[in-house]
């Protein structure tokens, strides 16, 4: 039996956002209806059931290309959900998080565990399935491996076989039982190597992962780079990638939006704006920071070739760095009016913060009459109050005024867990 010193464990829930919608609807579970998740304004498929995987629905396909598969096969289509989805993601980690002191959270419905130390591996694994299927509903899935690669790989197994009943300890195999796992897995299913990657290496003879494993490592790194060789490291057991347990600082942050129609008006996209600002502020602001850069930019419908085009940008550095809501969003309302024409219809409109640095580093105008930091004590109170009371209960006057702009989501389920007015009765 292989021994391995560290125990790295990879929880993924399955078809999350389909899942969150079945949570809710017991009927559409027991009729075993083929569900499928829309992106914004209901564009493409952006998550899909067992069901709608199993009728070849493939994932990013066109929702109006589907209308007569739909119709044929009764696919139960929803709007993106977030706030749904954000909260049942929120319970899920909060879960796992009880079992093991050290957790990356990777995605919003996957995250990393280290078990390392622990002597129960097994009946821990097992419990957490139990454990959050019981209080969420949610079905997870467990991989355990020596390195994040691994363990992603484990997981990979642990959902496609029966046998394992949704855990599977990579760990425990013998040499031999691990190269026959991984001579049976596809160099594709690697963590971190795409299709274009997997094209490369299966051109010059590596389909399998065991093969990857085996590769020259200097010959491989010439070729691929650092990060081949620490992927193959990984496969062999090193443990190359640690858990981060706090997320580092974005250096860039995008708050940006197709609109459900166009708009014309510079006043629906001035409020538009506004409420990216206050979203990419925020999420500034959560993560100590402050913005030095700040870039507006309106973009027409690229695909509507019978319609004039028209896609400006501005870059606007700021005077002084800052997270505040109100001071960043008055200069992106300046930087609107100095790019918006009329005769134009705008599809999608947004934000970018850059020249990102910590929020206890401030350059100040040494010739400006008064504080141009801004209103910390004002925007901590803002954050507490939506923080305690919910997203958008405190917010500048014109974020969200007008909402002309706002996403087409015809097939939007309630906020059963996030809303008192819609929250699930059982019956």
């Amino acid at each position: 039996m292989q021994k391995h010193e560290n125990n790295i464990a990879l929880i993924d829930a399955n078809n999350f956002y389909c899942r969150c919608e079945q949570i809710f609807r017991p009927d559409l579970e027991r009729d075993r209806k083929v569900i499928v998740v829309l992106s914004n304004n209901d564009g493409c498929v952006v998550a899909r059931s067992a069901e709608a995987k199993a009728l070849g629905i493939k994932m990013g396909v066109p929702w109006f290309e589907l209308k007569k598969l739909a119709a044929k096969h009764g696919i139960v289509a929803f709007s993106s959900n977030y706030a749904l989805y954000a909260d049942m993601s929120n319970r899920l980690m909060s879960i796992l998080g009880g079992y093991s002191p050290i957790q990356e959270i990777y995605s919003i419905d996957e995250c990393f565990l280290d078990l390392t130390g622990f002597t129960d591996i097994r009946e821990r694994a097992y419990s957490m399935r139990a454990r959050v299927n019981k209080c969420t509903g949610l079905v997870v899935c467990v991989g355990i491996g020596p390195s994040k690669t691994l363990a992603k790989l484990a997981n990979n197994v642990a959902k496609k076989h029966p046998k394992s009943k949704g855990v599977f300890n990579y760990n425990i195999l013998t040499a031999a039982q691990q190269e026959n796992v991984l001579s049976h897995l596809e160099v594709g299913d690697v963590w971190g190597i795409g299709r274009k990657l997997s094209t490369k290496l299966q051109s010059i003879g590596i389909d399998t992962v065991l093969q990857l494993r085996d590769a020259d490592t200097a010959s491989m790194r010439a070729m691929f780079g650092v990060v081949m060789e620490k992927t193959i490291r990984e496969l062999r057991g090193e443990q190359c990638i640690e858990i981060e347990e706090v997320g580092s600082a974005k250096q860039q942050i995008v708050s940006s939006r197709s609109f459900g129609h166009p708009v014309v008006l510079i006043e629906d996209l001035a409020d538009a704006i506004t409420h990216f600002v206050t979203n990419a502020t925020g999420k500034l602001r959560a993560q100590k920071s402050i913005a030095g850069l700040l870039q507006v930019f309106i973009l027409t419908d690229r695909f509507r070739e019978d319609r004039p085009q028209y896609n400006p940008t501005i870059a606007i550095p700021l005077p002084v760095a800052s997270a505040d809501s109100m001071k960043i969003a008055g200069y992106a309302s300046e930087g609107l009016k100095s790019i918006f024409k009329e005769g134009y219809e705008y599809k999608k409109a947004g934000v970018i913060l850059g020249e990102i640095g910590p929020d206890h580093i401030v350059q100040t105008d040494l010739f400006a009459c008064q504080d141009e930091s801004g209103n910390t004590e004002l925007m901590a109170t803002m954050d507490a109050i939506n923080a305690k009371y919910g997203r958008g209960m405190l917010k500048i006057s014109n974020d969200g005024a007008r909402r002309s702009w706002g996403m087409r989501a015809d097939n939007k389920s309630p906020h059963y867990t996030t809303d008192w007015n819609e929250i699930a009765i059982c019956k």
